[in-house]
């Protein structure tokens, strides 16, 4: 069976690596790194706010290369990868969206404020959210998945966009860098990178299980397909 290679004792390992590394970022960030001085306790969702966004970012890179390769080839493995990554991409960014407000509110007194940053990284969420619909909709699967292709590479665009924008215009977010320094303690840095680490580990984890389930879900849909050629 195809998932049997997805799927094995490297995933094994995969999510005890990830379960160990994630045990060390929540010692770090609850227990070890020092309190910000200005903001206090709030400013510790930093750490998961910086890190669900750089992986978000990263899946949706994956669904823009797995798209092309996809368009360019029409094989089936390109196509499952883009859809994994996609939905996994959605979640982390839905987390950046519900953390950001929570730290804004101590930072700037406001839940919300209209900037570019947060404009268009909600537009990115409706891109993307938009990308799922197109995956759950009735559509014929060939159609569905080089449409789905077409938007997984136009909808990317808005990540540069999201990244850069803290350049473009003058805006309330923090520089982790600026004039080529690092705004951060020492030990803060440590634990953000940490933080990064394990949305990392948990990203291809929870690609596995993903590409997996689709591996799976073609295999029923062909045993069906073969049963009803046999008894129509």
């Amino acid at each position: 069976m195809k998932n049997r290679g997805v799927l094995g004792i490297g995933h094994n390992i995969l999510g005890v690596i990830t379960f160990l590394v994630m045990s060390l970022a929540l010692y770090m960030i609850f227990m070890w790194v020092p309190e910000e001085a200005t903001m206090g306790p709030v400013q510790k969702i930093f750490y998961f706010h910086v890190g669900t966004a750089w992986i978000g970012f990263f899946a949706f890179f994956i669904v823009f290369i797995a798209s092309i390769a996809y368009l360019r080839t029409k094989e089936r493995k390109w196509d499952i990868l883009a859809e994994a990554s996609a939905e996994i991409g959605v979640v982390f960014i839905t987390l950046v969206i519900i953390t950001g407000p929570i730290w804004a509110r101590s930072a700037w007194n406001t839940w919300w404020t209209w900037e570019p940053r947060l404009t268009t990284s909600l537009i990115l969420w409706f891109i993307y959210i938009a990308y799922v619909l197109v995956r759950a909709s009735a559509m014929e699967s060939e159609k569905k998945a080089r449409l789905a292709a077409i938007f997984g590479i136009i909808g990317f665009i808005d990540v540069p966009i999201v990244f850069l924008s803290i350049k473009f215009w003058s805006l309330n977010h923090p520089f982790l860098i600026e004039n080529g320094k690092m705004n951060l303690d020492p030990d803060m840095f440590k634990t953000l990178m940490v933080s990064v680490l394990t949305f990392t580990l948990l990203y291809v984890y929870l690609l596995q299980k993903g590409m997996a389930i689709s591996y799976i879900r073609d295999e029923i849909n062909s045993i069906k397909g073969k049963l009803r050629e046999k008894f129509d």
